[in-house]
Formats: C-alpha cells, sequence, structure tokens
C-alpha cells in the first residue's frame, strides 16, 4: 500500500491506498512547522484503518513550502549568480530583472565570466580559471552559501557549466551548494538562469524541509521510500528534492489535476480544484497537466522550468462575500482562519462556506447561526461563484469542442451540479482529497529538451536518439522499465539558426518500480 500527502496552505491531506482503492482519508490543519501537519494526518489514517507500517511500499508527499518560503522572501541563502558569456549577454547581467524585494531577499551577488556556446556547440570564448578562481574569492568573501552558475547554451553542451562548477567547489569548499542551470530550466538563457538562481537559494532550506519530511514518517515506523511530486506530476527522491527544490513549486495543483483524472476517469477534461482562497483552472491531456509554454513569473521573477499551465482566480471556501452596487466574491478571504471568523463557526465573517449552508448545500458548523442570511443574497453570491469560475474555464479553452469539467477540492462545495455554458460538473468520490490521491499515483518521468543540428536524411535518427534518452532518464530516476511509454513529443524548426537546428522535446513517464 502507499500513503500520499499533500501539504497545502491551509489543510493537508493524507490518503492510504491499496492500488487505486482509497482505504483511509483524512484532513488536518496545515501547520507552520514542517512536521506537525504531516504527523496529525498519519495519526489520522492510522486511527481510521489501521495498518502495519511495514506493509507501507512508499510515501509520496507534495508541499508548497518551497513556493511560500520564495513568496514570503524568508529563509533563503545568500546566493551567487555565475554566468558564462562574455564577451557577449554584458548587457543584461544576472538579476537584473528581479524585484529589489527579491535580490535583498536572496542577499543576491552577479558575477559574469568568459565562456559559453553557439546552439551548434562552438565556443562563444575559452573558459578563464583564473577569472573563475577570482570570482570564487569574491563570494567568499562576502559570506555567499549558494552558487547558480549559467551557460550560454549549456542544454547543448554542458562542459563549462560542469568544468566551473569544480572550480567553484575547490575554492568555496564542499558546504557550499552549487546549481547548474542545464539541469533546470530550458533555452533561454535569462528565465532558466533565474529558475537555477532560485533553486540555490532553496537549498539550504530543501534539506532542512527534507529531513522534517524524513523524521516525520520515519517517527511512525515507516521505512518506505519517500518521494516528492514534481510540477509535471511526477515523482522525485529525496536526495533528488534536497538538490532541485524548484521541482516541487506546483506540485499542488499538479497532484489535484492527477488525482481527478484517476477519480473521474477522464484522460482529457478541465479541473477546478476549489481550495480555502483560491480556485486553480487547469487542462488535462492524456492525463498529465497541460504545461504552459511560455514563461512563468513567480514572486515577480521570470522562469522557464516546468510548470502546469493552471489560471487561478480568488474564490475559494473562506472568500469573503460583499454586497453593494452588486454582490462580490472574494478575491480577499479568511484563509486557514476559517473556522474562528466565518458566521458558521461563530465567527463575525460573512465568507462563501456561509451561503453555502444558508442555501442548504452543505452541513459545515452550525447551521442556525446563518438562517438569517438572506435566502436571495446567497442564491446571488452562489451564481456569481459559479459565473466567474465558468469564465475562467473558458479562458483556458483551445477548442470548441465539448470538453468536461472535474470539480475536487473541499471548496468544491461551492459550485453547482451544472456550470454556466459548461455542462453537468463531475464531482467524483473523495473529491476532497484529489490532491493527496494524485500524489499517491505519480509517476516517475525523465524528458529532454535540446535544439539538434540535423543533417540532411538524419532526422529519424535524431528524433529516435531523444526518444531514447527520454525513456532512459525515467528509468535512471526509478520507473518500471516495461511500464515507460514517452507521453509529450514536440519537434519544432527554429529558422533564424543555421544548420537545420530543431528543438526536440521528448518526455516519457512510467510506473515507480517498488523496491528500488
Amino acid at each position: 500500500m502507499r500513503i500520499g500527502i499533500d501539504v497545502g496552505g491551509t489543510n493537508t491531506d493524507a490518503v492510504l491506498m491499496q492500488g487505486s482503492t482509497v482505504l483511509a482519508a483524512v484532513k488536518e490543519a496545515t501547520s507552520d512547522d514542517v512536521t506537525s501537519g504531516i504527523v496529525g494526518a498519519l495519526d489520522g489514517l492510522q486511527a481510521q484503518r489501521g495498518f502495519d507500517p511495514a506493509d507501507v511500499q512508499a510515501v509520496m508527499i507534495g508541499t508548497t513550502h518551497f513556493i511560500n518560503a520564495l513568496v514570503e522572501g524568508r529563509r533563503l541563502a545568500p546566493t551567487a549568480a555565475l554566468r558564462l558569456g562574455l564577451p557577449a549577454t554584458a548587457s543584461l547581467p544576472p538579476l537584473v530583472d528581479w524585484p529589489a524585494r527579491m535580490v535583498e531577499a536572496v542577499k543576491g551577488r552577479s558575477y559574469l565570466a568568459h565562456g559559453g556556446h553557439e546552439f551548434d556547440g562552438r565556443h562563444i570564448s575559452a573558459l578563464d580559471e583564473d577569472e573563475l578562481r577570482r570570482a570564487a574569492a569574491d563570494m567568499s568573501a562576502h559570506g555567499v552559501r549558494s552558487v547558480a552558475i549559467s551557460s550560454v547554451f549549456s542544454p547543448v553542451n554542458t562542459e563549462f557549466e560542469q568544468r566551473a562548477s569544480e572550480i567553484v567547489a575547490e575554492e568555496l569548499g564542499g558546504g557550499v551548494a552549487i546549481s547548474l542551470s542545464h539541469e533546470i530550466g530550458r533555452i533561454g538563457l535569462l528565465e532558466r538562469e533565474n529558475a537555477t538562481i532560485i533553486n540555490a537559494a532553496l537549498r539550504e532550506l530543501a534539506t532542512g524541509i527534507v529531513e522534517g519530511l524524513a523524521k516525520s514518517v520515519n517517527g511512525h515506523g515507516i521505512t518506505a521510500p519517500i518521494y516528492l511530486s514534481q510540477n509535471d506530476g511526477t515523482l522525485m527522491d529525496v536526495d533528488f528534492a534536497r538538490r532541485y527544490p524548484v521541482a516541487t513549486f506546483a506540485s499542488g495543483p499538479t497532484n489535484s489535476m492527477r488525482g481527478a483524472a484517476v477519480l473521474s476517469g477522464l484522460d482529457s477534461c478541465a479541473v477546478v480544484d476549489v481550495g480555502g482562497t483560491t480556485s486553480d483552472v487547469g487542462i488535462l491531456t492524456n492525463g498529465f497537466p497541460r504545461e504552459a509554454t511560455t514563461e512563468v513569473v513567480v514572486a515577480g521573477i521570470r522562469t522557464n522550468f516546468r510548470m502546469p499551465d493552471v489560471l487561478s482566480v480568488g474564490i475559494g471556501g473562506g472568500s469573503l462575500v460583499r454586497e453593494g452596487g452588486g454582490i462580490t466574491v472574494g478575491p480577499d478571504s479568511v484563509g486557514h482562519r476559517l473556522t474562528q471568523e466565518a458566521l458558521v463557526f461563530g465567527g463575525r465573517t460573512l465568507t462563501a462556506t456561509d451561503v453555502v449552508v444558508a442555501a442548504g448545500r452543505a452541513a459545515i458548523g452550525d447551521p442556525d447561526l446563518v438562517r438569517s442570511i438572506d435566502p436571495d443574497l446567497a442564491r446571488r453570491a452562489l451564481e456569481r461563484i459559479a459565473a466567474d469560475v465558468a469564465d475562467v474555464i473558458e479562458r483556458m479553452r483551445t477548442s470548441a469542442e465539448p470538453l468536461p469539467v472535474v470539480a475536487v477540492g473541499g471548496g468544491s462545495i461551492l459550485l453547482p451540479d451544472e456550470l454556466p455554458g459548461m455542462g453537468a460538473l463531475h464531482r467524483p468520490e473523495n473529491f476532497a482529497v484529489a490532491n493527496a490521491i494524485g500524489a499517491a499515483i505519480a509517476q516517475v518521468g525523465g524528458e529532454v529538451d535540446r535544439i539538434y543540428a540535423i543533417e540532411p536524411g538524419r532526422r529519424d535518427a535524431a528524433v529516435d536518439e531523444a526518444r531514447q534518452e527520454a525513456v532512459d532518464r525515467a528509468v535512471a530516476a526509478g520507473a518500471e522499465p516495461h511500464s515507460v511509454a514517452v507521453v509529450e513529443f514536440d519537434e519544432v524548426p527554429i529558422p533564424y539558426l543555421p544548420g537545420n537546428a530543431t528543438r526536440i522535446r521528448c518526455k516519457a513517464v512510467g510506473d515507480l518500480l517498488m523496491g528500488a
């Protein structure tokens, strides 16, 4: 059996699963520290369905800790950004487009050095090792504890980033974490560099959080491997999570969408995940979330690592309801203070949860406390919620073809059984813990995203090479070899580059090899 845990901003959800069957499911309030909420969730599972810890084969966890830490600008390591590209790229140095608040939060220092490649592997300039040692000495003098190294077109050729990493490690010692951009982002230099700097700034925090997660799970006698879910719905082990915390940023909505696919049996659909503060809408294609194809802005910083294409609106169970010049719901919310501030719990704030209870759609808290709410106000507030969510779904559609809609998350009780213009809403069993289920059933993946210089008559060989490398990466990450299949493949010629340049992106996934 497996345990899936999703640590959200308001609740920590957990499920115990045997195959695709949910044996137990619990919700606990998320704690400020790493461990308490997870400990409570595991206690809840044990109380609901007693199990032998030795029977647990794997524990999958999705967490918002890292993106929350970045957005709030706390617990980030002093970080240096070292770019290899001179004499090119000097006009836009590292950290140039970062908000001043975030530069201060990471105590950011930037360095430019010679190096880098053209897309076809030719050098822009030779690596200057003395220059790199001088930069490392300056980093040491300023207390840098984590370093992000990026090189022009490093996804094509990694040699300079690798060598620079060795030199920086020699100068600064093994205690300094080093992140390399070709392991994190895609082709675009500035966005890849930004993603790498973010990853570097989170490395210290990642170590503490991963240790906390392991302590929480092991404290219950569970010795099974622990995995963290990634933005694309696949898994990584704890060692990988220590090195690449940025890969967990959007695991929450991704887990919800993957869980919705399993619960509803629909591989292609729109998924609405309604929580305490926001409703997140994404599109599932072949059972996996559609990924954002353009840059993704996180905490005001442009990045290009893998993220699901999700559109959020400020509507959730804790959203404030106001009347005056028309009724409004959200975007402000009482969030995790719902049980203190909502009317149904004896508070003084009119929330979306209150109007749902007043309308008789749900039994939460004390219904007698909302009997004074005008039925017409409750009806108009719920119509407002339905119309706003339907509008977000419409904006995510890319064709006029009918698109089933699946609602998950504890706040999905806000939605009617039929959305305006969308038809019937699918609300599967265990919808409230779809995110934890999505974590529990996550698979293992491998991806290739590279520009190939394809010679005449060699196109098929290049495609086969990319597909095989993606499969090999999935197997190396822990996938059962016989279950691995290519689920995404893009091939885009780049006419403005010479040599019949073609960008090939290939992703393969497979089931987790138990006992690996």
